[in-house]
């Protein structure tokens, strides 16, 4: 290993002042508070956009069960008969998987399933960021109906 090489007289070390790295830090600062705002409002719009993918995917299928078996499943049925052949009534006499499985909304939590709907002839939903009904902005409801 070679030593550290030592300061000779006459050549000057050169560093950072504390005033530069300063200087350096309140830039970063800056611009991390302009930017980080956006980065969570474009992941709160994305979560939104894959809740509503996976309510019109679920509608889909469950058109698909409709169209085969003459009715929706029911409510105590749920949207588990999309991935499993119910064994309460009424069997539905033509059921296929529609789904391989069941998503959970981007929160973690269940989609919502409710026969008969209030908003249609049924109706699939996620509660929003929140978990609970109604709300606004990211809170808000998303579901089969909008």
């Amino acid at each position: 290993m070679r030593p550290l090489p030592r300061h000779r007289p006459g050549h000057q070390c050169r560093g950072f002042t504390l005033i530069e790295l300063l200087v350096v830090l309140v830039i970063i600062g800056v611009l991390g508070a302009l930017i980080v705002p956006n980065l969570f409002s474009s992941v709160d719009d994305a979560r939104r956009t894959a809740a509503r993918t996976d309510v019109n995917t679920l509608m889909q299928s469950l058109q698909r069960y409709r169209l085969d078996n003459q009715r929706y499943p029911t409510a105590e049925q749920g949207l588990v008969a999309l991935t499993v052949k119910p064994t309460t009534g009424p069997i539905p006499p033509n059921w296929r998987p529609y789904q391989a499985k069941l998503p959970n909304d981007p929160w973690g939590r269940a989609y919502q399933y409710v026969n008969p709907g209030v908003k249609g002839e049924v109706d699939v939903f996620s509660y929003g960021a929140d978990g609970q009904p109604g709300g606004e902005g990211n809170d808000a409801d998303v579901g089969s109906w909008q």
